[in-house]
């Protein structure tokens, strides 16, 4: 596989991009495209004694869309940048895959100017994985969308379903609606509204899910407008630091505390490296023609390497046809849902 990568993107610039790609190169046996300024990748690649690695390449991308730029206004002025250039190479078939820590927005723009929507998508999602006491559940839209519809959440629901068959090969994930409630007569106007819907698009629906049920792992999948979902993501980023900071206070209270840590330490530190996002590398954006990875802004090389591999496994289980043929099925559905709308 070939993978293309955002050179620059992040909050750290370069070098965890570089040391990643590096890294992925030597770990996996994909081809590693470096988007962005060439002068500087071959500077910083000296600077790790890379030169010329095996099995990675550069491509030319004069600018650098910033983190904190206006998305459209950037990439619509720089079809030059380093974003819209990486998600080009995935549509001419130069690339099987697209990753990125830049500016998430701005991904998102660059993906649908240049890749289009996958036929009958309305509204691409960001798709986060999180861990869960049984495995891992994806949580969508993360924060592409503040405002929703029933008809986007349906689609979801069925781009979620097609994302956990391809990567973690689950025959028939399960689906839930993030709620205030598990019983169907709770949630607000759009909740209700989804309900019968989701139903109706022939995935293994679970019902409503609780915020609660998440860390759980009730479903393989749970479906949220993206305001929702991006403030259920940041609250479960944020428990697990803190409980490792209080743990980490505890434990330095007391003599015999730092003992027992010290015999548990191989458990603590399998335990962080489960709930860091790094093990995920990123989180794709469903819906777009082609596979593009949204990284964390904090990115590190670990997650550079593993957002390679999961680039990698997506384009290589068809998840992108697979989401196009399920469309297809379903877009009847959505058309008559949006009628009765109007």
């Amino acid at each position: 596989m070939r993978i293309a990568l955002d050179a620059h993107g992040g909050d750290f610039g370069l070098k965890p991009n570089i040391e990643g790609a590096l890294l992925a190169a030597k770990k996996l046996p994909h081809e590693i495209i470096l988007v962005g300024r060439d002068p500087e990748i071959r500077e910083e690649l000296r600077r790790h004694g890379a030169q010329d690695p095996e099995r990675v390449s550069i491509v030319h991308a004069p600018h650098v869309v910033g983190m904190d730029a206006e998305p459209v206004e950037e990439c619509r002025s720089k079809p030059d940048c380093s974003l819209m250039v990486g998600a080009g190479l995935v549509r001419d078939g130069k690339a099987d895959a697209f990753v990125s820590a830049g500016n998430s927005g701005a991904i998102m723009v660059a993906s649908l100017l240049t890749l289009k929507r996958i036929p009958g998508v309305i509204r691409p999602a960001i798709a986060a994985p999180l861990p869960t006491a049984k495995g891992t559940t994806i949580l969508l839209d993360a924060g592409a969308n503040m405002d929703c519809k029933p008809w986007h959440l349906a689609q979801f629901a069925v781009m979620g379903s097609v994302y956990m068959q391809s990567l973690f090969r689950l025959e028939n994930p399960s689906v839930g609606l993030l709620s205030i409630g598990e019983e169907e007569t709770k949630g607000d106007t759009l909740v209700q509204e989804t309900l019968p819907l989701i139903k109706n698009m022939g995935v293994n629906f679970y019902g409503p899910v609780e915020g609660r049920d998440i860390p759980e792992g009730v479903t393989d999948v749970v479906v949220a407008d993206g305001f929702t979902g991006n403030v259920a993501l940041k609250l479960y980023e944020g428990t697990a630091k803190v409980v490792f900071k209080m743990l980490k206070e505890q434990i330095m209270r007391k003599f015999t505390y730092k003992i027992g840590a010290l015999l548990m330490r191989k458990l603590f530190t399998e335990m962080k490296a489960k709930m860091s996002v790094d093990v995920y590398g990123g989180a794709p954006l469903l819906g777009v023609n082609g596979v593009v990875l949204v990284c964390h802004g904090r990115i590190t090389p670990t997650a550079v390497l593993n957002a390679v591999r999961v680039g990698g496994e997506l384009a290589s289980a068809g998840m992108v046809p697979n989401i196009r043929k399920r469309m297809e099925q379903v877009k009847d559905r959505i058309a008559e849902a949006k009628e009765q709308e109007a």
